[in-house]
């Protein structure tokens, strides 16, 4: 049987667009509370604006210590309590190695890995302390299988993974689960570098997929019965041959 999200509290990073955003507009469908963080705050205000009392701005910049930091007493302080973390902010780097900009790599290191990390170290402690949780982390497909145009963001999916599967073992005997989900390319603002021709092909082959498919599996995973961990979920276009 699902289980019921109408008395959750979920936060999820990087939910002012894209897959933070569809997730948060399920999870509020659901019945759930949720606070959606993100460093944009006059989006995220106008945003929250119109998806009602259950929904909490919270603006934080996950690159600054500091800041995430105020993260979680800021939810605690309007709802009590914090069942779901989503991890889902984050950047994307593509392109050929040679002629990248490593200073654009580590900006984007810096949020896909340690920001992330952060973020959950940060809520881990309330979770523990309450014998229950999950954790979810937006991984990706190159998380999974190493993607040949993009080296650096490829690095950055395969060391979530490896922070998802060590964690979660961490975790089970505090009743905590942790899993990651690992779309393959969806229409966001991650992929406003592709080069036009790659973006127009994937377009016209059915190869991307919305940030509302993303948002349903998310949901899957935490409407399973207590005893029941998803620890990857891969969702890929039918039209994807990885």
């Amino acid at each position: 049987m699902d289980q019921d999200l109408s008395d959750r509290v979920a936060a999820i990073t990087g939910a002012a667009s894209g897959i933070g955003l569809e997730c948060a507009r399920t999870l509020l469908d659901a019945g759930a509370r949720v606070a959606l963080v993100d460093r944009d705050e006059a989006k995220l205000r106008d945003i929250c604006a119109g998806l009602g009392e259950r929904a909490l701005p919270v603006v934080i910049d996950l690159t600054n210590a500091a800041s995430v930091a105020t993260m979680l007493p800021k939810i605690l302080d309007w709802a009590g309590q914090l069942d779901i973390f989503h991890a889902n902010a984050g950047s994307y780097v593509g392109g050929p190695i040679a002629e990248g900009d490593p200073d654009q790599w580590d900006r984007m290191l810096n949020l896909n890995i340690n920001a992330a990390f952060r973020s959950v170290h940060a809520v881990l402690p309330h979770m523990i302390a309450r014998k229950t949780g999950d954790i979810i982390m937006t991984s990706s497909i190159a998380g999974l299988v190493p993607v040949v145009w993009e080296p650096i963001y490829t690095a950055s999916k395969h060391a979530i993974q490896a922070f998802v599967h060590t964690v979660r073992r961490q975790m089970a005997p505090h009743g905590i689960r942790v899993g990651a989900v690992a779309p393959g390319p969806v229409v966001t603002a991650l992929i406003s570098d592709w080069p036009k021709d790659k973006l127009d092909a994937a377009l016209a082959a059915g190869d991307l997929m919305e940030p509302t498919e993303v948002a349903a599996a998310v949901k899957f995973m935490l409407t399973r019965p207590r005893n029941v961990t998803i620890r990857d979920l891969v969702i890929l276009p039918q039209s994807n041959d990885l």
